[in-house]
């Protein structure tokens, strides 16, 4: 790499960490981690996922991010997409005078109007093979926040399509990490790729491997993944070797079901000895999700809570698998902040389902009426003092006492 790209920061953290703290802390969250994760508090009994809010990568984007205002701070900084789907992090780096760069509707960026002179961050997700080869090319100093994790999976998706195997990628398309996963078959010239959003695609694939009556046509397939696939796929020839992986931050027993179900019906279209030669699947869900998920499934065995709060941004895919995962033992309530929580109504605006076109609804009488137990959690991109903030609106709501030296 060239000396205007930078992936390892600045070596800045001890100066930005401070600020950094200050900023994302909770003396109330850290007071109830520190005590098991488990707290009577009044008559809410406040029980903690083992595992929640910022992952290391977060942690990585949002340092390099603080890094690179300190290291440059006249220049002008720009961020390709949001740095990571929390609305409250974005709107403190546009404080910082860090301008977000928007594609159109189409997904695509305008980078006419950058100079080398300009610091180019790039998000935790990552930026297309495209994008990237073009902000290269203008020669911006660049800062690259992609997760690690999400790398791995990059360079499985480009090994699949070194090999001949298109990428079947279990993913939302149009979000900004399965769109640079995709991108990456590109090393390739014969690479392709297809992402399926859910079982149910994943079950019109399959029948069409199968050659399952009723099954789509090679048109009505086309039609279909028009937007989820590489131009030109052809499910005659595409789908005859295929390897599995998936956006990080998408439900791991979704993920391990799929690539079971794509195995069985490459079996049963063209025999198990093909499909043991010509299908290939691996774990891609990065550690921190995975650990998140796994906290929900413990908190719930220990006894599931009255209520479940899940705090993080309404874009945000893990949250939304998370928040996912919680309904279906408990009550569930995923939020974007404390201002969804309306003391004097006693309401909350929450999410009520997974999906990006998901409106919030408003929930009246949303507490139970006398003690109960109260899980939390928040997604890997959701900082430690927005939970706090939950937290306290809800014990303000049963005029419970706050700990001292918590406002």
């Amino acid at each position: 790499m060239t000396n205007n790209y930078f992936r390892k920061g600045f070596g800045l953290k001890s100066q930005v960490q401070p600020v950094i703290d200050a900023e994302y802390h909770s003396t109330l969250i850290q007071n109830i981690r520190e005590a098991g994760h488990t707290q009577v508090l009044g008559d809410i009994t406040v029980c903690l996922a083992q595992e929640f809010g910022f992952c290391y990568g977060v942690d990585r984007a949002i340092d390099y991010a603080y890094e690179a205002r300190h290291k440059f701070p006249e220049r002008k900084i720009r961020l390709v997409g949001e740095i990571i789907h929390n609305p409250h992090v974005n709107q403190r780096l546009r404080d910082m005078d860090m301008d977000f760069l928007q594609p159109n509707n189409t997904g695509v960026f305008d980078f006419s109007e950058l100079t080398e002179e300009d610091v180019v961050i790039l998000p935790a997700f990552g930026v297309t093979l495209h994008d990237l080869n073009t902000l290269r090319a203008i020669g911006c100093i660049l800062v690259d926040t992609t997760c690690g994790s999400v790398l791995l999976v990059w360079k499985r998706v480009e090994s699949y399509a070194r090999d001949g195997f298109t990428a079947l990628i279990h993913g939302k398309h149009y979000h900004e990490e399965s769109r640079a996963t995709a991108s990456q078959v590109g090393k390739h010239a014969d690479g392709r790729y297809i992402i399926v959003r859910d079982m149910q695609e994943t079950e019109l694939v399959c029948d069409y491997i199968t050659k399952k009556p009723g099954a789509m046509s090679k048109a009505e397939f086309a039609q279909h993944f028009a937007k989820k696939a590489t131009e030109g796929f052809d499910p005659e020839e595409d789908l005859k070797k295929i390897g599995v992986a998936n956006q990080t931050t998408m439900l791991a027993s979704d993920s391990l079901a799929i690539g079971s179900q794509v195995e069985k019906a490459m079996a049963e279209g063209f025999g198990k000895a093909y499909a043991n030669e010509n299908f290939r699947s691996f774990g891609t869900i990065c550690s921190a999700t995975q650990e998140r998920q796994d906290a929900i499934h413990d908190l719930m065995e220990e006894g599931p809570p009255e209520v479940m709060v899940v705090i993080g941004g309404y874009n945000s895919s893990n949250t939304d698998h998370l928040a996912h995962l919680c309904r279906q033992f408990t009550r569930t309530y995923h939020i974007e902040d404390a201002s969804c929580i309306d003391l004097d109504a006693s309401t909350i605006r929450h999410k009520p389902d997974v999906g990006a076109d998901t409106k919030e609804v408003l929930q009246k009488d949303w507490l139970p009426r006398g003690p109960f137990k109260l899980g939390m959690t928040a997604g890997a991109s959701t900082p430690n003092n927005k939970i706090g903030e939950a937290l306290v609106r809800i014990l303000r709501m049963r005029n419970v006492d706050l700990p001292m030296g918590i406002d």
